[in-house]
């Protein structure tokens, strides 16, 4: 029989390259000086990026499943938002090579470009509850289709609004005045409830590896400028190290003072 086999180098109709677009993608990182160090700067802030693309994209599918109550799905998809920030932390290292003195070779070049200003990070936030209407008007350079994404994000359900549809669907009270009881409900009653008690386990890895990239980032801020102001106009470390305190799901941290 003739063989129409159209598989890897057989079919020849994609290759590595035309596929992850990579001679556009290799274009993408455009010194603005001479420091040798730049490209390593402009590459780790693109990469970043790029694992905040997906995250977006992971954890909407993760308030998707909750939704459907499909809670096994999105703990497996909660796996791999995981994995992904636990590598946005081990990046800062990376970024750490560079000394204070190769930073200041091109920093002054940066102004007013800064990270305060990245669109999918806020949007990341929105997503997860930590919604700031202050956004939407103090980001200057953001385009009008940045912006209305971040309105988008400021007016749909959060992760933890997908949670609260998961404990309803589960009988549970969701009001303000019942949610406390609710929530202890789950965690004392682990035969009937262990899997919205490890949905909300996932929840709070999300909350405190979040937690952990704003400090390890603070931390290498402080490395790399000291008490600076910050690029964008912002006072730098001492802003970063206010942020440090915020939760994205408050009450799961509450609970464990009522268990």
């Amino acid at each position: 029989m003739p063989s129409n086999r159209q598989f890897g180098e057989e079919g020849g109709r994609l290759s590595y390259g035309a596929y992850l677009r990579l001679p556009e993608l290799l274009a993408q990182q455009l010194p603005q000086s001479n420091a040798p160090d730049e490209l390593l700067f402009i590459t780790i802030h693109q990469v970043y990026e790029l694992w905040f693309k997906l995250l977006l994209h992971e954890l909407e599918s993760a308030r998707e499943a909750m939704f459907n109550d499909e809670l096994w799905q999105a703990r497996h998809v909660f796996r791999r938002v995981h994995a992904v920030e636990r590598v946005l932390i081990e990046q800062v290292e990376v970024l750490e090579t560079m000394t204070p003195q190769d930073f200041l070779e091109f920093r002054s070049k940066l102004a007013p470009a800064s990270g305060f200003q990245s669109v999918q990070f806020r949007e990341l936030e929105f997503l997860s509850g930590l919604k700031e209407a202050r956004y939407l008007t103090g980001l200057r350079d953001a385009s009008e289709d940045e912006l209305a994404r971040l309105r988008r994000r400021m007016d749909e359900p959060t992760l933890w609004d997908a949670y609260l549809t998961a404990l309803s669907q589960r009988g549970l009270e969701t009001s303000d005045e019942e949610l406390m009881g609710s929530l202890l409900a789950v965690a004392r009653d682990r035969r009937t409830y262990d899997d919205l008690w490890q949905l909300a386990e996932d929840l709070l890895t999300h909350d405190e590896t979040a937690a952990l990239w704003r400090m390890r980032h603070v931390q290498m801020v402080e490395r790399q400028i000291g008490t600076k102001s910050g690029t964008g106009g912002s006072t730098g470390a001492p802003y970063l190290r206010g942020r440090t305190r915020m939760h994205y799901f408050p009450l799961l941290w509450e609970l464990r003072a009522w268990l």
